[in-house]
C-alpha cells in the first residue's frame, strides 16, 4: 500500500573511523551541502545537520519509500567518496561500518534542530564521547521499560 501522509523524523549520528577528528571546519559547510542534496534527491527532507570533526548529526522527515538503513548507508557511501575525491579530510576519510537513527516526535524537531546548530558551543561543554554514552544509556532505558511494560 502507498503511503501518502507520513511524519517519519530521525535524528542520525554518523562517527568518523576510530572517532577521528577527521572533518577539519574548512570543509564542514561543503559536506553538509553535498549531504542535504542526497537526502533530497531520496525524496527526503532535511531539517539541520552539522558537520562536527569526528561526528555528524543529521535530522530529516524520512520518505517511507526508504528505510533509515538504506538512506544511512547511501549518506555514508556517497559522502566518504566525496569527501576522498576532493581530499576535504585529513588523509584518507572513512566512516565507521555502523551510525544511529534515533526517532524524534514532531513536537521536538525544533529542540532537536536548535540542539544541531549550536553544537560548536555545545561541545565547549561536553564531549562527543560523553554525549554518546548519554544518547544510549537513555535509548536502552527506554528500550529496557518498554520491554517490562510488555
Amino acid at each position: 500500500m502507498r503511503i501518502v501522509y507520513n511524519n517519519l523524523y530521525t535524528h542520525f549520528v554518523f562517527t568518523t573511523r576510530g572517532r577521528q577528528p577527521a572533518i577539519p571546519e574548512k570543509s564542514r559547510i561543503r559536506i553538509e551541502k553535498y549531504i542535504t542534496g542526497i537526502v533530497t534527491n531520496y525524496s527526503s527532507k532535511l531539517y539541520a545537520i552539522y558537520a562536527n570533526p569526528e561526528h555528524l548529526y543529521i535530522l530529516l522527515s524520512r520518505s517511507p519509500s526508504i528505510s533509515e538503513e538504506q538512506l544511512a548507508t547511501i549518506i555514508s557511501d556517497s559522502s566518504e567518496r566525496f569527501i576522498n575525491e576532493h581530499k576535504l579530510a585529513n588523509g584518507r576519510f572513512n566512516w565507521q561500518d555502523t551510525a544511529s537513527a534515533f526517532s524524534v516526535s514532531k513536537a521536538d524537531v525544533d529542540k532537536i534542530c536548535r540542539y544541531i546548530l549550536n553544537q560548536p558551543k555545545h561541545h565547549q561543554k561536553v564531549t562527543y564521547n560523553e554525549e554518546y554514552e548519554e544518547f544510549i544509556k537513555f535509548y536502552q532505558e527506554t528500550i529496557q521499560k518498554n520491554k517490562i511494560k510488555k
